[in-house]
């Protein structure tokens, strides 16, 4: 990968972050790849987009980013996402399968088991009660509860604020479908090779990433050593290398070879 392809890769951010969620890859990438950073609806600088709603669902968000995609006259990319766009991932995938290339989940949210549902009963129980703001900070601290991963949650923390009371109350009208999309998809054929790649702190969606990899020939996991949720940015360069080897690969990854790979290569 020497030089600059025709391929694009496009970014999608997580709940409550913004473009500047990929800080530490726009310049990994941009040396080999057009790319396409999105603000979701709502975040970053993406604000008062029209036409406005009173409350969400993948439908809305979905049509935002394929809006863009057909302003840019992208016709075929790579996806990378984080956590949240992970799901957003998988409400494209279901109504534009043809625009993916490759897709990259980092913390990837897969169909649900119990620490997810407990994860996101809890986040509705704590809202009625808590601040945005104050939600906040405490799942920041559920889904990167090590000290040595201190700038990733700060991070996290800062580009929240960005999120206004209302905006908040908005995505979280997403909640009536969130369960039922990551079950659509764990059923759906896919056809398109993908990485997931998951801190080994990620305690929370881990355990899911790991089920769903297994059950999907298409699907390869790999681990970040001493990373918790946001592993691009606590350990960005063993997270580019992995996203831009897998890239540059062009065969499929086969169940055979995956779990070779997590067996012997899979941990940086």
């Amino acid at each position: 990968m020497d030089n600059l392809t025709s391929e694009w890769i496009v970014f999608i951010h997580g709940a409550g972050g913004s473009i500047k969620t990929w800080n530490f890859q726009i310049n990994a990438f941009k040396k080999h790849y057009n790319i396409l950073l999105i603000d979701l609806r709502d975040h970053g600088r993406s604000k008062n987009i029209q036409p406005a709603y009173s409350r969400y669902n993948f439908d809305i968000v979905s049509k935002d980013i394929l809006r863009v995609l057909d302003e840019e006259n992208i016709d075929k990319a790579h996806f990378v996402t984080l956590s949240f766009g992970s799901v957003m991932m998988q409400a494209l995938y279901k109504r534009r399968p043809d625009l993916v290339m490759k897709m990259v989940f980092i913390g990837g949210v897969f169909n649900a088991n119990w620490s997810i549902k407990s994860f996101v009963h809890l986040a509705r129980f704590l809202n009625l009660f808590l601040s945005y703001q104050r939600m906040y900070q405490v799942f920041s601290y559920l889904l990167i509860p090590k000290k040595e991963h201190q700038p990733a949650r700060r991070i996290y923390q800062q580009q929240a604020r960005t999120l206004g009371a209302k905006e908040y109350l908005r995505w979280l009208g997403l909640y009536s479908e969130f369960f039922l999309l990551l079950k659509s998809f764990h059923r759906q054929p896919v056809h398109n090779p993908m990485l997931i790649l998951m801190g080994e702190y990620d305690y929370i969606f881990l355990p899911s990433a790991c089920k769903f990899s297994g059950e999907k020939h298409f699907a390869e996991l790999k681990l970040i050593r001493d990373a918790g949720h946001i592993c691009n940015i606590d350990k960005p360069a063993e997270t580019n290398q992995a996203i831009l080897n897998f890239l540059d690969n062009p065969k499929q990854t086969t169940k055979k070879q995956q779990t070779r790979a997590q067996s012997d290569t899979s941990l940086f």
